[in-house]
């Protein structure tokens, strides 16, 4: 039996998945913390990835890795860091990304050349940040990397071997803010122009099958991905799915046959781990909205979701802008999380509880709209992350939603990607291995035609534009 191993280095921590390469059947797996904050050493995620992947990784026919998108891993001639890599939720280059869009002409023309439109988390925000706050560092930074590139480069033995070429792939690339996913090619002018007439070397964009190397004990290295392509390549989704993702952040993302180029900035262009695209649009709060709040009521997560039940649709008036870390969807990166319609009557934890459900969910509401009023087709979701375990939020999700909610079995759906990428490096065929697809629960969207869903939006959306005109 041919086996592949898939790596998830995400925010938090390493995960490493062995599977069955013509199954997709998880034998084993292990995870490894991360270093908390938005600026750690790069090599904490190799020290991780060697920790979780002991015994995994060298039972292995083939390995990619999916990383955290966006981060930037400035390496000096030696392939050293030259400080510790910003990662794609550090707001410090909130700023950067404004500037960078009013030189450059607007939003429209970010949107042509790239398909996106900057915000702090691109790479290209944090290079102009790089650039102007800390011009000894930007000097010595000889190659930029995104987080899942620096590790495929360190499973291949570089910097060790000065022969290995850092590679990317599409997917990973299009979230950069300086690689265009209609075209396939860097755009190396804003990227210069971005870090001050500087031009680090980038890495080779890899084909999504490809091979582009082996590890020392022989096995194949895929090209890898993001975090996002990997899970949707994970869940196999098909025209008309649409993922939604509630981890500590969240993501609304599909799959397009064509490349999209969104000026609000909404709507992120990338490119997905097939050949394909990936429109997606991104939240910086999500299941952190749920942790946070039962902390505060001093419950468990089955806690909170007991106390949400207590109270009615709509919390009575209560609602919660669940913008505890900023925001970047809609782009309010120096937001904070507020309560609105609190009464005597209403002060209580069970409506606290339930309006920190409907907060998270109507903000991710709001981010699907943007792919509705792109005029994708949308005929399901499926629901995924540590939050869609909640049958609540799974309810409460086809309410607000007013669509079919499918929740997959729980899995690490990064990490599976990432294991099925390998497979199709490692059997070289046209497509991706067919590996079936598992369902724990589906809610129908409301036969009330969503009405009480709505009614619980209009209460969310006047709070959001009553306090921030928007």
């Amino acid at each position: 039996m041919a086996t592949v191993a898939g790596v998830d280095s995400s925010t938090q921590s390493c995960k490493v998945v062995l599977c069955d390469a013509d199954t997709g059947e998880i034998l084993e797996e292990a995870r490894e913390s991360h270093p908390d904050g938005t600026a750690v050493p790069a090599e904490s995620w190799w020290q991780a990835l060697c920790s979780a992947g002991k015994g995994l990784l060298d039972r292995a026919d083939a390995v990619a890795v999916a990383g955290q998108q966006h981060g930037l891993v400035a390496l000096d001639a030696d392939g050293r860091p030259v400080r510790d890599a910003l990662l794609w939720n550090d707001i410090r280059s909130a700023d950067a990304a404004e500037t960078l869009i009013a030189e450059l002409g607007g939003p429209q023309v970010w949107a042509d050349a790239v398909g996106s439109v900057p915000l702090a988390a691109f790479t290209v925000a944090k290079l102009r940040w790089l650039a102007d706050h800390e011009p000894e560092h930007a000097d010595r930074t000889h190659r930029v990397l995104l987080p899942h590139d620096y590790l495929t480069w360190r499973l291949r033995g570089g910097p060790s071997d000065p022969t290995v070429e850092p590679t990317t792939d599409r997917g990973d690339a299009s979230g950069t803010g300086y690689w265009s996913p209609a075209t396939g090619r860097y755009r190396k002018d804003l990227l210069a122009h971005a870090f001050r007439g500087r031009n680090p070397e980038l890495p080779r964009v890899a084909g999504p099958a490809e091979v582009v190397g082996r590890t020392p004990a022989g096995a194949l290295v895929a090209a890898g991905t993001g975090d996002n392509p990997g899970a949707a390549l994970g869940l196999g989704i098909a025209d008309g799915d649409v993922v939604i993702s509630l981890g500590t952040s969240g993501t609304v993302y599909t799959r397009a046959a064509a490349p999209s180029a969104d000026a609000t900035g909404a709507i992120a262009g990338f490119a997905d781990a097939t050949g394909a695209f990936l429109p997606l649009a991104c939240t910086l709060n999500a299941a952190r909205v749920l942790d946070s709040t039962a902390r505060l009521l001093g419950v468990d997560l089955n806690g909170l979701e007991t106390l949400a039940r207590q109270a009615p649709p709509g919390s009575e008036g209560v609602v919660m802008l669940p913008y505890l870390s900023g925001e970047r969807t809609p782009n309010l990166p120096h937001a904070t999380g507020s309560l609105h319609g609190l009464r005597p009557e209403t002060l209580r934890p069970s409506h606290i509880a339930r309006a920190a459900v409907e907060g998270m969910l109507c903000n991710m509401a709001a981010a699907l709209d943007h792919l509705r009023t792109s005029g994708i087709p949308i005929h399901r979701v499926l629901l995924i992350g540590g939050a869609a375990r909640s049958a609540l939020v799974a309810e409460l999700a086809a309410q607000i939603f007013g669509l079919t909610v499918t929740v997959p079995q729980p899995s690490e759906y990064v990490a599976l990607g990432a294991a099925r990428q390998a497979a199709w490096a490692l059997g070289g065929a046209a497509q991706p291995p067919s590996w079936p697809a598992r369902t724990i629960a589906e809610v129908r969207a409301p036969s009330d035609g969503g009405a009480i869903g709505r009614q619980i939006r209009t209460t969310y959306e006047s709070a959001r534009h009553a306090l921030y005109a928007r």
